[in-house]
């Protein structure tokens, strides 16, 4: 490569998107099971806004123990802190970087070129340092996610609908405010609902389906393949993953994809993982009685940490779960493959592979929560790999010291 060629003039480089280690951290337990751009907030995950803006191939830096399931490109590309969230004034930018500078935003590095024999990005600060000219929207904190959602939401409907014409609504017991700011998919079905898009846009994926008697305000995305259950209201500002059922009282929350919330009870300024399941009556609180700023776990300092938040709900990574009329406490924290249960509210940091709940809990057995996993994922028809058992395994393992300091506390 030329040291003055430009990104703009180079389709066959391919992005890196890498986890900034200043940060990863920051956001587990979803970072547990994924790389820092795998991460949805909007309709998109960070990763696909990226492959969707530049038209271009993206790849992964991340963990060792992840790199099997989201592995590196080979060859001359452009690596990208994956806690970016691109717009147009960052891809207006991009396309004037080149070889020999960096970008940064104070010291965080943002996008430099990489070799194909680089395994780090040292070599970033020994380039011209370019700073950025203003400030990035940087995912650094899990609340983040559903602060982020309402206006991802609304900048991933442009990206996504642009020139494109969405299929008509042809129920006549259906409901509509400004429909010109109702984007649905092929295969989508509506029935004897309300979709108000007045304060922000709605986006049906293909094949999605909202059935009798659903309330739903934008912003707000239901992904390709989901169900909104009868009687559902949905406020703004939410986003229901791929291939996933919702029901109930639902405000300012994500699913990433794969899970169920399927019954009533409430759930509000939350973020909720993959393979997750939310039993019947299940309800999170999102404001504190006293209004005071909510506190959650943070893994980076392994105590609570205040996030000058009023409203914020529950943090549930990949493959928990909790059985009918859980209760979270403001500010709840549930690792990886938890199986929540009992009566009365459960401590508000869950840590990975924990099985019960406010009476005390012990440890999820891997095999236990493997043959659930694989059953769980069959009713999706999603295999079960060796791939996913290594990297639970590894969780499983990288988190013993957090049950072990639970069960004796």
């Amino acid at each position: 490569m030329d040291s003055g060629r430009l990104f703009y003039f180079c389709p066959m480089v391919n992005l890196l998107l890498f986890d900034d280690p200043a940060i990863r951290g920051s956001l587990l337990p979803f970072t547990f099971t994924r790389p820092v751009a795998d991460i949805r907030v909007g309709i998109l995950k960070i990763a696909d806004k990226w492959q969707k803006r530049l038209d271009v191939e993206v790849s992964y830096l991340t963990q060792k123990y992840l790199m099997s399931k989201f592995p590196r490109a080979k060859g001359d590309l452009l690596a990208i802190n994956g806690s970016w969230i691109p717009g147009e004034k960052e891809i207006e930018t991009l396309k004037a970087l080149q070889e020999n500078q960096s970008l940064y935003f104070g010291k965080t590095l943002l996008a430099t070129y990489i070799g194909e024999t680089e395994n780090n990005l040292d070599k970033a600060k020994e380039k011209e340092i370019i700073q950025l000219a203003f400030e990035p929207t940087l995912l650094q904190k899990t609340w983040h996610i559903f602060q982020f959602n309402g206006s991802e939401i609304k900048s991933d409907f442009h990206l996504i609908t642009k020139g494109r014409k969405s299929i008509e609504i042809n129920d006549s017991f259906t409901k509509v405010y400004s429909p010109e700011n109702i984007f649905i998919e092929e295969g989508a079905t509506i029935k004897a609902s309300i979709l108000n898009a007045e304060n922000g846009p709605i986006y049906i994926g293909k094949n999605a389906e909202i059935q009798e008697g659903s309330l739903i305000r934008g912003p707000f995305a239901l992904c390709e393949g989901s169900t909104v259950n009868m009687g559902a209201k949905l406020r703004g500002d939410t986003t229901i993953g791929p291939f996933s059922k919702i029901g109930g009282e639902v405000s300012n929350s994500v699913l990433f994809g794969y899970s169920n919330k399927g019954h009533e009870g409430f759930l509000g300024n939350s973020v909720i993982g993959e393979w997750c399941n939310l039993g019947a009556d299940t309800n999170t609180s999102n404001l504190k009685n006293n209004y005071s700023p909510v506190k959650l776990w943070d893994y980076t300092k392994g105590s609570f940490s205040n996030t000058g938040l009023q409203f914020c709900g529950l943090m549930m990574g990949d493959h928990s779960k909790c059985g009918i009329n859980t209760m979270f406490n403001t500010g709840t924290v549930a690792g990886v493959g938890a199986s929540i249960f009992g009566e009365g509210y459960p401590k508000n940091f869950i840590p990975s592979f924990s099985w019960g709940g406010k009476s005390g809990i012990s440890t999820y057995q891997f095999e236990k929560f493997q043959e659930t996993a694989m059953a769980v994922m069959a009713r999706r028809k999603v295999e079960w790999t060796k791939k996913d058992e290594e990297i639970l395994r590894w969780i499983f393992e990288l988190t013993k010291t957090y049950r072990i300091w639970e069960i004796s506390s």
